[in-house]
């Protein structure tokens, strides 16, 4: 099962609405570890220390910092970007289906966007 982490703006109710229908899915709050008011930068790289997926609404700067990681030859377990206009239920669909469906190292080094399409 993939390991995700959240930056410090991602909707709630989504990580919730996850956590309801799949209690076992592991999904870390930047906040729970410390990282309240850190950078992109900082929040890659500890994403990619623990091995997470990074689930963020930042579709303006996380991409950018997250290329320049790959381009680097850091690691980037891979981030994918949730538009905010994107039905929440979808959403939650969506990160049940990568949580469930998808094997470690899938989608390193990859920015890609929810829903999947």
């Amino acid at each position: 099962m993939l390991r995700f982490a959240v930056d410090e703006n991602f909707n709630m109710h989504i990580v919730n609405g996850v956590l309801r229908r799949l209690p076992d899915a592991d999904i870390v709050r930047v906040q729970d570890a410390g990282l309240d008011g850190e950078d992109d930068p900082t929040i890659l790289e500890w994403s990619a220390s623990q091995g997470r997926v990074l689930l963020t609404h930042d579709v303006n700067t996380v991409t950018a910092f997250a290329y320049e990681r790959v381009a680097q030859g850091l690691p980037m377990p891979g981030v994918f970007e949730v538009s905010l206009k994107v039905p929440i239920s979808i959403v939650i669909e969506e990160i049940l289906l990568l949580a469930e469906c998808s094997v470690e190292g899938e989608w390193e080094a990859q920015v890609n966007y929810l829903p999947l399409k």
